[in-house]
């Protein structure tokens, strides 16, 4: 579960100060996957970075009772000078996993050659973008957090065994997705929640979501 109890969030932007989260209380359980519908430039980014934990609030309290995924496509745990492997032997460790099993994972989904023992500060986007999904899937997770604005990758074979595969674990998984369009949370989620001015407002479909997001949008 993930829950935020009266939780705040701002940044200074110099010149005004923009807020993301004003006093927001509300609760994802697992079982039920859930969207957030929020514009571009709304937060959507820095919303699911403290659902991970990467990110804390202003004010506020984040309640976290499951296993849950960094961001797909988030880089930010992995040091660059450092090889594929070695980076997916500390993911193993922090994570009290085979070290020898996530290598091999990482290594046989990448599927990017000698450069699995280079470092990753010399890999190309598309390989970064591989490489951070390979992490994301070698780990099962309760919960698994998707930002529309994460990084992709264009590799059809890559794309072909990733997707065999998280499609597996999110029929077993709780899936949050953020996006400023409905189509994409279509994929996931059947009930979704509105962000907008910093208020977050939770409806029991997406089809009640979409209807009050275009409203505002036109408004």
């Amino acid at each position: 579960m993930i829950e935020f109890v009266n939780v705040s969030k701002s940044f200074w932007t110099g010149r005004q100060r923009k807020v993301i989260l004003d006093r927001a209380s509300f609760r994802v359980t697992p079982g039920r996957s859930t969207g957030i519908l929020a514009a571009n430039g709304t937060g959507k980014t820095t919303l699911i970075n403290m659902m991970a934990g990467l990110e804390k609030a202003d004010e506020g309290e984040i309640r976290r009772s499951s296993r849950i995924s960094f961001p797909l496509g988030f880089m930010g745990g992995v040091v660059n000078r450092h090889s594929g492997r070695e980076n997916a032997r500390f993911i193993a460790r922090l994570y009290r996993l085979d070290p020898d099993y996530v290598e091999a994972f990482c290594r046989w989904m990448c599927d990017i050659g000698d450069y699995f023992d280079m470092p990753v500060g010399t890999y190309s986007q598309g390989m970064r973008a591989r490489f951070s999904l390979a992490l994301m899937l070698a780990v099962e997770f309760d919960i698994y957090l998707i930002d529309e604005g994460m990084p992709a990758t264009t590799d059809v074979a890559f794309n072909r065994r990733a997707g065999r595969i998280l499609r597996d674990r999110l029929e077993r998984a709780t899936v949050v997705i953020v996006s400023h369009q409905a189509e994409t949370l279509e994929k996931f989620a059947r009930s979704a929640a509105v962000l907008r001015g910093g208020r977050l407002t939770m409806f029991d479909s997406l089809e009640e979501a979409k209807a009050v997001y275009d409203y505002e949008a036109q408004g």
